[in-house]
C-alpha cells in the first residue's frame, strides 16, 4: 500500500512536469501568472511577464524579445495604469485576460467574451491571443489589434471596416513611462487612405498614399531583401503590414518619443539595435513645409520653391524664409480651356479630399478631371505594370516634394498658355546614341553566328574604349530568308570583369547548359546578371545566338530585360537586368519562404506570367514559343513582379505558322506537354501547358515532378483534377496562404490551370483566353483529364531511353545559388 502511494506521488509529480513543459506558452483558466513568473512563445522568440521600465519602480505587464540581451519591450498591457508594487496577477477567465492588483481590483482586461474553456497563448510572432480550446483558429482577442509603440512583422496598422477597429501605434511618454506619448502613426481613412504621423492633433509627417509598391512620401521604404510589405484596401479592411524575408532576423518598426518612425534591426555582433532606416530623413519631411503648390527639394537652397506655373502668394514672407503661405497660379484657370502639365518624381499631394477608382485607366482619368472644373490634378492610383486606376484631387495641392528616384508622376491642371510641350523632353533620350559596330551573320561549320566588325574605331585603339558602351546591329536570317537589324548595346570585357569581381565564385548565381551566371555591379551602381558562354559548350553557342536574336526584339514588363552583350575574342556574354528576389520556385517550394508570398502576391505573379506569355504568343513581332517555361525561369524583381527569363530554347513562328516538329526535345521534366515530350510537336499550346503547371504549383506550393498522392499515386495535375471533380479544390491550397486568400480567385486559378494542362492540346485555351478567364467572373468549361495524369507517367518518361538520348533537359536547368 505504501509503495502504491509513493508511485502515485511520483506519477503526479511527473504529470505536473509534463503539463508545465507542454503549456510553457499558454495560460489556461486554472492557471495564472504572478510577478516574477512568465511564459515564453514556442520558438522562444518572445516572453510575457512583469517589468519596470528605465528607472521607474512601477510594474507593467508586457511582452519583450526573449533572446535579445537588451530588454526590448514591444507591447504593454497596462500602459496607462501601472502597478505600484509586485502584487500583480494575470488570469484567464470567461471574460478573457484580466490583470488584478493585491486588492483583486481589475486594472486591465482584454474585454473579450468566451467560455470556461478560454486559453491565452503567446505566439512566436509576439502576438498574445485569447481563444476557445474548442475553436483554436478563431481568436477572441489578440494584442496585435492593440499595439503600443512597436509595429511587428505580421501586425496590421489600419482599419477593420466591419468592426470599426482602428489599429495604430503611439509613442511612449518617456523611457520610464510607457503611457501614450505625443506622437501617433495611423492610417487616415479620408479620401484615398494614407499613413500619417501626428503630434497631438497636429499632423507632423505624412508617409503618403499607397501606389501599389510603396507609400509615395517614403521611397526608401520600398521592398528589399530584408522584408516585403503591402497595403490592403477593400470593403472589409484598410491596413498596412509587412513580413520579414529571413525569420532569423530581428527587425521592428517603432514610433519614437521624438516622433521619428524608424526601423531597427538587431546586430548580434555589437549586441545592439541599429537604425536600418527612418521614414523622416530631412527637413522636407516636415508636413506642408512649402504651403499650397509649393514643392520641397532637399538638394536646393532654399529647399522650397513654387511649382512651374506658380509664384509665391506673399513674396515678402518667402524672402524671410517663411513658405507657409504657399503659391498661387501665374495664369488663372478658365475650366474648359485648361490642360495638364506633367510633374515627375514627386511625392503626391495630400489625398484627404481626393477621389479614386481602381477600374479606369489614365486616359479616362484625365477625361474625368477635364470635365470637372473643381478637379485640380490627377494621377495613376497604382504604378505597377505601367500604371492603372485613377486618383483625382479637388483642393489646393499641399505637402509636395521632389525625389531623386522612386517618385511618382502627377498631372496638374494649368491654363492652356502655361502648358509646355513634353514631347521635346522625351526626344532627348534619342540624342545619346553611341557609335555602331556592324555585326554580320556568317555561316561557319553549319552554325549561324555573330562576327563583330568595328567600323568607326581602328582595332589597334580598341583598348582605349575600355569601360565605354557602344552599340551593335545584329543581322538575323529567319526561316523566310528575310533579314532584320536589331540594336543592342555592346559591353567590353574589362567592364564586365570589373563588375563581377573578375567572375568571382562569390558572385556566381548558378550554371546551366549555356554556362555560368554571375551577379555584377556597373560603375554607375546598376546591378546586372551576366550569362557567360562556356567555351566548350556547343549547346551554349546555340543558346547564345538564339537568346540574342529573340529577346533583343522583346519589350514587356513581364519579360526579363536584355541590357546588352559582350563579344570579345573568345568571350561571349549576355547582360541582363538583375532580379534581387530570385525566382518563383525559391519561394513557393520552401516551407518558410512560402509564407512571404501571400495570395495577393501569388495571384499578381500568375497574372503577370499570363500577360507575358500573351505578349510572346500574340503581341510580339514574331510568335515566340518559350519551350522551357517553369517556376525556376520566372524571376522576381524587387517589387515581386514576375519576369519570364531564359530564352535559349525559344523558337519563333512567322506568318500563319502555329506549330512545328523537332527531333531534339529539350526542356524540363514536369513542365513539358505530352505532345512535345513524346512526339517533338511544339506550339503555343505547349507553353500553355507549362503555364498551367506553374499555376497549380503556385497555388499548392508543391512541385508537379516528385509529387505523388499516397492514396492513388497521382501527380499534382491528376490530384488537382480529382479534387476539382469532387468539389474539393480548396484542399490543394497551400496552407501558408489560406488565411490571406480570396477563395473565388484561388478556385478560379485552379480551374484555369486545369484547363491549360488538358491532354488534348486543341482543348487548351489560348493565352488571350487565359488572361480573360483569370480576370473574369463567368462560368468556365469543365476541364478534361490532364496530360501526364500520374507520377508514373513522368517516371516512365524520365527513364525512356529514346527520350533521354534526344534530350538535354537536365543540362538546361540552372541551379540557383542566389538572387539574379
Amino acid at each position: 500500500m505504501k509503495g502504491c502511494f509513493i508511485l502515485l506521488i511520483l506519477s503526479s509529480h511527473l504529470l505536473l512536469i509534463i503539463t508545465i513543459s507542454t503549456v510553457a506558452d499558454t495560460i489556461t483558466i486554472t492557471q495564472s501568472i504572478k510577478d516574477g513568473e512568465s511564459i515564453i512563445s514556442a520558438g522562444e522568440s518572445f516572453r510575457l511577464g512583469f517589468f519596470s521600465p528605465g528607472n521607474s519602480k512601477n510594474r507593467y505587464l508586457g511582452i519583450w524579445y526573449n533572446k535579445v540581451s537588451v530588454k526590448t519591450v514591444v507591447w504593454v498591457a497596462n500602459r496607462e495604469i501601472p502597478l505600484a508594487d509586485s502584487s500583480g496577477v494575470l488570469k484567464i477567465t470567461d471574460r478573457g485576460l484580466v490583470l488584478v492588483n493585491r486588492n483583486e481590483t481589475i486594472i486591465w482586461s482584454s474585454n473579450s467574451t468566451g467560455s470556461t474553456r478560454n486559453v491565452a497563448q503567446l505566439l512566436d510572432s509576439g502576438n498574445l491571443v485569447v481563444k476557445d480550446e474548442d475553436n483554436p483558429e478563431d481568436y477572441l482577442w489578440q494584442s496585435f489589434d492593440y499595439p503600443c509603440d512597436t509595429f511587428l512583422p505580421g501586425m496590421k496598422l489600419g482599419w477593420n471596416r466591419v468592426t470599426g477597429l482602428n489599429r495604430y501605434i503611439s509613442s511612449w511618454k518617456t523611457p520610464d513611462d510607457p503611457a501614450r506619448g505625443n506622437f501617433t502613426c495611423r492610417i487616415d481613412p479620408a479620401g484615398y487612405p494614407e499613413m500619417i504621423v501626428t503630434e497631438g492633433s497636429v499632423e507632423s509627417f505624412r508617409v503618403g498614399s499607397w501606389n501599389g509598391l510603396r507609400f509615395t512620401g517614403t521611397p526608401e521604404l520600398k521592398p528589399n531583401p530584408i522584408y516585403i510589405f503591402g497595403f490592403v484596401l477593400n470593403e472589409k479592411e484598410m491596413d498596412y503590414s509587412y513580413q520579414l524575408l529571413n525569420n532569423s532576423l530581428l527587425s521592428r518598426m517603432v514610433i519614437g518619443q521624438n516622433g521619428l518612425f524608424q526601423r531597427f534591426t538587431w546586430i548580434e555582433r555589437t549586441r545592439n539595435w541599429r537604425v536600418y532606416l527612418s521614414a523622416q530623413i530631412d527637413n522636407c519631411d516636415h508636413y506642408n513645409l512649402c504651403g499650397a503648390y509649393g514643392s520641397c527639394n532637399i538638394n536646393n537652397s532654399p529647399v522650397c520653391s513654387c511649382l512651374k506655373g506658380f509664384v509665391p502668394k506673399v513674396p515678402k514672407e518667402w524672402e524671410m524664409v517663411d513658405w507657409s503661405s504657399g503659391c498661387i497660379r501665374k495664369t488663372p484657370l478658365n475650366c474648359f480651356g485648361d490642360g495638364f502639365r506633367k510633374y515627375s518624381a514627386m511625392k503626391l499631394p495630400e489625398t484627404r479630399k481626393s477621389w479614386f477608382d481602381r477600374s479606369i485607366n489614365l486616359e479616362d482619368c484625365r477625361n474625368m478631371c477635364t470635365k470637372n472644373c473643381s478637379c485640380t490634378a490627377y494621377s495613376n492610383l497604382d504604378i505597377r505594370e505601367g500604371g492603372s486606376g485613377c486618383l483625382l484631387w479637388f483642393n489646393d495641392l499641399i505637402d509636395i516634394r521632389e525625389f531623386d528616384e522612386n517618385g511618382q508622376d502627377i498631372y496638374i491642371r494649368m491654363a492652356a498658355s502655361e502648358i509646355d510641350d513634353d514631347m521635346r523632353i522625351k526626344s532627348k533620350s534619342n540624342e545619346k546614341k553611341r557609335m555602331t559596330i556592324i555585326v554580320s551573320s556568317v555561316i561557319s561549320t553549319g552554325i549561324l553566328f555573330l562576327v563583330v566588325t568595328i567600323v568607326l574605331y581602328v582595332r589597334k585603339k580598341k583598348q582605349q574604349n575600355a569601360g565605354k558602351e557602344t552599340g551593335i546591329v545584329l543581322g538575323n536570317a529567319n526561316d523566310k530568308g528575310q533579314k532584320e537589324d536589331l540594336e543592342l548595346p555592346l559591353f567590353d570585357f574589362a567592364t564586365i570583369a570589373c563588375a563581377t569581381n573578375n567572375f568571382s565564385v562569390t558572385n556566381k548565381l548558378g550554371e546551366g547548359g549555356f554556362g555560368p551566371v554571375f551577379k555584377g555591379t556597373l560603375k554607375d551602381g546598376q546591378e546586372i546578371a551576366v550569362k557567360r558562354l562556356s567555351k566548350h559548350s556547343s549547346q551554349g553557342l546555340d543558346e547564345f545566338k538564339n537568346e540574342v536574336m529573340h529577346i533583343a526584339k522583346l519589350q514587356h514588363r513581364n519579360l526579363v530585360k536584355l541590357l546588352g552583350c559582350c563579344i570579345e575574342s573568345e568571350e561571349k556574354m549576355l547582360i541582363y537586368e538583375f532580379m534581387p528576389n530570385k525566382s518563383l520556385d525559391f519561394f513557393i517550394f520552401d516551407p518558410s519562404r512560402s509564407k512571404l508570398l501571400d495570395w495577393p502576391k501569388r495571384y499578381h505573379i500568375i497574372n503577370g506570367i499570363a500577360r507575358g506569355l500573351l505578349y510572346l504568343h500574340q503581341d510580339s513581332r514574331l510568335r515566340i514559343i518559350h519551350r522551357d517555361l517553369k517556376a525556376g525561369n520566372i524571376l522576381l524583381d524587387d517589387e515581386m513582379n514576375p519576369k519570364i527569363s531564359d530564352f535559349g530554347l525559344a523558337r519563333s513562328f512567322g506568318g500563319s505558322e502555329t506549330e512545328a516538329n523537332t527531333n531534339k526535345v529539350v526542356g524540363t521534366y514536369g513542365y513539358m506537354s505530352p505532345e512535345y515530350a513524346m512526339e517533338g510537336l511544339y506550339s503555343v499550346k505547349s507553353d500553355v501547358f507549362s503555364f498551367g503547371v506553374i499555376v497549380l504549383e503556385t497555388v499548392s506550393g508543391k512541385r508537379n515532378r516528385g509529387f505523388s498522392h499516397t492514396d492513388h499515386h497521382l501527380n499534382l495535375l491528376g490530384h488537382a483534377w480529382i479534387l476539382q471533380k469532387e468539389g474539393r479544390s480548396i484542399e490543394i491550397i497551400d496552407a501558408s496562404v489560406r488565411n490571406s486568400c480570396n477563395l473565388s480567385e484561388v478556385l478560379r486559378s485552379v480551374h484555369v490551370g486545369l484547363l491549360c494542362v488538358q491532354q488534348n492540346l486543341a482543348e487548351r485555351p489560348s493565352m488571350s483566353t487565359v488572361v480573360f478567364m483569370l480576370g473574369g467572373e463567368g462560368a468556365l468549361p469543365e476541364p478534361k483529364q490532364p496530360g501526364f495524369f500520374t507520377e508514373r507517367d513522368l517516371i516512365e518518361l524520365n527513364s525512356s531511353s529514346s527520350y533521354h538520348n534526344s534530350s538535354s533537359a537536365n543540362n538546361l536547368t540552372i541551379t540557383q545559388l542566389g538572387a539574379r
